[in-house]
């Protein structure tokens, strides 16, 4: 049995995409699972596909008391909580003179404060029991600079910047932080361009798929307990970034 298995994993962002990926990666894995998103359907049906024992608990990661009722919940239903992935995340872009700026908030809201105040209520968890493993997914965008992303690549880079010191912080404490940049990746995250008539990233070349990122997520943590991975990029084959 592998590393993973009988660990307890939260992940953020779940009915879809990415974090869909990653429930059955970790699952495959051996790991007991709780889910979290806004679209109870389609949790439900992600955990009655998945191999191993899952919860699920259908809530708005941008609401300030949801982190806590997480780890509740995760408590309540095997115990603890060894790994948190923070995946939850939307985008929004576009040129000055046209951007949306009521997109601002719920972009701050899901993008940077969400991922910053999970880690920090499971941190505080995780250090009192001397283990656990914090995943934050970022973006290649942080690190970016581009006309009509600076919102988004700038939320991205706060967040690892805030990654990076939880990880510096909790050296030492048995809680290992890092942080994984997908490159472009075929899912719902790029819905809103393509609603406006505008072609997705994912279409001018091709794509990862989420099962490329999922990958990644469990490689980091699979690493022995002396190891941190502290950040990885992973690349479209095609990306020219």
């Amino acid at each position: 049995m592998g590393v993973i298995a009988g660990k307890v994993a939260v992940i953020t962002g779940a009915s879809s995409g990415i974090g869909a990926a990653i429930a059955r990666e970790l699952s495959e894995a051996g790991a007991y699972l709780v889910l979290t998103a806004r679209r109870q359907d389609r949790l439900e049906a992600l955990a009655a596909d998945l191999p191993g024992k899952t919860a699920v608990l259908s809530a708005d990661i941008t609401t300030p008391e949801t982190p806590e009722k997480l780890l509740a919940f995760a408590t309540t239903q095997f115990g603890r909580a060894d790994i948190l992935v923070n995946n939850a995340g939307i985008l929004r872009v576009g040129p000055l003179d046209t951007f949306d700026l009521a997109h601002l908030s719920p972009m701050i809201a899901t993008n940077y404060e969400a991922p910053v105040r999970t880690s920090y209520v499971f941190a505080r968890a995780m250090k009192a029991a001397g283990s656990g493993s914090i995943v934050n997914i970022s973006s290649i965008g942080a690190h970016l600079t581009a006309a009509g992303v600076g919102i988004y690549g700038g939320l991205k880079k706060a967040l690892e910047m805030t990654s990076e010191a939880l990880r510096i912080e909790l050296a030492g404490s048995g809680v290992r932080v890092g942080l994984i940049a997908p490159g472009t990746t075929a899912t719902e995250i790029f819905a809103d361009m393509k609603s406006h008539g505008e072609p997705g990233w994912d279409e001018y070349i091709t794509p990862l798929q989420p099962e490329d990122i999922a990958r990644a997520v469990r490689y980091l943590l699979e690493q022995p307990e002396r190891a941190n991975i502290a950040r990885m990029h992973v690349y479209a084959a095609a990306d020219s970034h």
